[in-house]
């Protein structure tokens, strides 16, 4: 209910106003602190620190597992941030949100320097194209100084050569921040004036540096899942970045995925019963939303799932918004198996969307029956 008194109106369907970006770092380089200092400065209430690890585990370890997505408004833009994990055990998440964005900032420690992780996500964003911003955290601490960090720009910058970037990506733009104390700065400093300790530089490069993303709003709506989440009132919520078209509350969708045997469709949707001139679906709850009778003849078919709720991360909370366009990164409920890698679409569309390839595991066990000659022979 509180959600529903905070319905967004369909102001998203601008893709020259979006930017949507990832922040990727190697563990511990400061990407959830960064997150939450820009969630402030766009006005957002940030309940405590690291305020996008929203998992216990992640609260407890200090760490990002699950990729995270918000938006924040800035200068009449809308930014979609994509929190990402830093430990390589947790690296698919990586690749899966990389192709949701057109641009990254890559946040490196300028007192470590890049590390192993920042060469894997780096490579990633290398790959789908994007242009990141190189942004030198932690410049307040003691040990660093002016000179530390252009050390450590020249040492990114050949692991951009090393990585096969382009001459576009190798013209990246350099930042300073300290996010632990809440600034960014395009110029070295340890103490920017009392007006500039904030992140509206960071913020500005973003709008300047990133391209809004290439969208199609004429086409049939598509959507690659990205994300899924469970909750406990709406089921399963998927997440993901709009391809083509526009989705509005109500839209008949179904989930398609490739198979060997071709495209496949994963919710067809429901056979219709009949019960006093209404329709119901397999929960017995009434399709028609207005409750008219229709007539019987009318009845015979299947029922297609609709779009019942769709959302978008507004800072720390989820609100409701009645359309979404091509470019945006939206959440939405009303699919109940559909999974991350399959395709949401209008039902006319019968094509699926390409996957995100993972890389293969470092390692691969089986395991299995012992099925040697002694097998069952030891012990007592």
């Amino acid at each position: 209910a509180a959600a529903a008194a905070t319905t967004y109106p369909s102001a998203y369907l601008d893709p020259g106003r979006l930017r949507n970006v990832a922040v990727i770092a190697h563990v511990d380089h400061g990407k959830t602190t960064l997150m939450d200092r820009l969630l402030r400065q766009c006005g957002a209430d940030i309940p405590h620190e690291r305020a996008m690890d929203s998992i216990s585990l992640e609260r407890e370890r200090g760490i990002t597992i699950a990729s995270k997505v918000t938006s924040v408004s800035w200068k009449e833009n809308e930014l979609n941030m994509v929190d990402t994990p830093g430990h390589a055990d947790f690296g698919g998440e990586v690749e899966r949100v990389v192709g949701m964005v057109e641009g990254a900032v890559l946040v490196v420690d300028a007192g470590e320097g890049p590390l192993a992780q920042t060469k894997f996500v780096l490579a990633k964003a290398l790959k789908y194209g994007l242009r990141p911003l190189l942004l030198l955290n932690k410049v307040d601490r003691p040990s660093v100084s002016e000179e530390r960090c252009n050390e450590v720009e020249s040492l990114v910058f050949d692991l951009f050569a090393n990585l096969g970037a382009t001459e576009e990506q190798l013209d990246f733009p350099v930042l300073y921040a300290s996010a632990k104390e809440g600034w960014a700065s395009s110029t070295f400093t340890k103490d920017p004036p009392a007006g500039a300790k904030n992140m509206s530089q960071l913020l500005d490069a973003i709008v300047r540096h990133v391209p809004p993303p290439k969208a199609n709003l004429d086409g049939p709506f598509q959507m690659l899942v990205s994300m899924m989440e469970k909750d406990f009132y709406l089921g399963r919520i998927l997440t993901g970045r709009v391809s083509s078209g526009i989705v509005r509350v109500g839209d008949k969708i179904h989930g398609l995925r490739s198979s060997e045997s071709g495209i496949e469709k994963i919710e067809e949707g429901k056979e219709a019963s009949v019960g006093y001139g209404y329709v119901f679906d397999s929960d017995f709850s009434i399709y028609l939303e207005d409750h008219t009778p229709i007539p019987m003849v009318e009845c015979v078919g299947q029922v297609w799932e609709p779009v019942v709720k769709l959302m978008k991360k507004k800072g720390t909370s989820m609100v409701l918004i009645d359309s979404a366009g091509a470019g945006d990164i939206i959440s939405m409920a009303g699919l109940g198996s559909p999974s991350i890698g399959h395709t949401v679409a209008n039902t006319e569309v019968m094509a699926a969307l390409p996957t995100v390839e993972l890389d293969p595991p470092t390692i691969s066990m089986t395991f299995g029956v012992n099925d040697s000659p002694l097998a069952g022979r030891d012990g007592t």
